[in-house]
């Protein structure tokens, strides 16, 4: 189980630095874009797609900023230990689906059993903190209940 806990963890760190080099790649993309505009004659082409190119590298900075947040927020979580009360780090089997309480990175496949990483900041996750198994909580009308917490 602990096993099963740090092969997700380690999923959701993959999940974050694709995320991490996308945003810094763009940024660098951006960069070398900025770098090679030269002046002409239309002064006004010139700034504006300099102008452009900073708007892109504001952006991904924003999202280079959110995936390093992602980042420290996914190594506070602790993968050692079992709790019967679901919060930060634990597994959380439903009739509906199975949860990773992390951080929120989509799908994870674990020996051909789907995940799904969700933060306890998420709607479902929020849902899933606290509750044991034999808990029932709807969340966008959809009945759920836990069958078991790791």
């Amino acid at each position: 189980m602990n096993n099963l806990k740090q092969l997700l963890h380690q999923q959701c760190a993959n999940y974050i630095n694709i995320r991490i080099g996308n945003a810094q790649q763009a940024i660098d993309e951006a960069q070398q874009g900025q770098q090679q505009e030269t002046k002409s004659s239309a002064g006004d082409k010139y700034e504006t797609g300099r102008a452009m190119m900073q708007q892109e590298i504001n952006r991904n900075m924003a999202a280079l900023n959110e995936a390093n947040k992602l980042m420290v927020a996914l190594n506070a979580i602790s993968t050692a230990g079992a709790s019967s009360v679901a919060d930060a780090g634990s597994i959380v089997v439903t009739n509906k689906g199975n949860f990773y309480l992390s951080v929120s990175a989509g799908t994870i496949t674990v020996d051909n059993e789907n995940y799904f990483a969700v933060s306890t900041a998420s709607p479902i996750g929020a849902k899933l903190k606290g509750k044991k198994a034999g808990d029932k909580f709807e969340v966008n009308g959809m009945g759920y209940e836990v069958l078991e917490v790791l």
